[in-house]
């Protein structure tokens, strides 16, 4: 969420992605979520999507993060991450705020 709309549940992209997970019109609808703009449907939306592509590369979190930001397509074309610099960077980025998250939730743990 913090990479796909910094925590902002009215974003737009420039491709017509919506939400906090910024999911597209068409994937929000075979995902049945009702109203994309609608903070807990478009997460839980987003992470069933989510899940389907882990599930679709077999674990491959790179993979799925690669198929969540340039598509499906996109990956098996490639056989692979895509030599996009946009989706690239944004699997850097994801697992970078991945262990922010992570030291700040342990922090948290041990300090308690």
């Amino acid at each position: 969420i913090m990479e796909e709309s910094g925590f902002n549940y009215r974003a737009i992209s420039k491709n017509g992605a919506i939400g906090l997970m910024q999911l597209m019109p068409e994937t929000a609808q075979d995902l049945n979520v009702e109203d994309i703009f609608n903070s807990k449907q478009n997460i839980d939306g987003g992470i069933r999507y989510f899940k389907q592509l882990v599930k679709q590369f077999n674990g491959d979190l790179k993979l799925a993060l690669a198929a969540y930001n340039a598509g499906s397509k996109a990956v098996r074309h490639y056989r692979g991450v895509p030599p996009f610099k946009e989706t690239q960077d944004y699997i850097k980025k994801v697992f970078e705020y991945y262990q922010v998250y992570k030291n700040q939730i342990k922090e948290e743990v041990d300090s308690a």
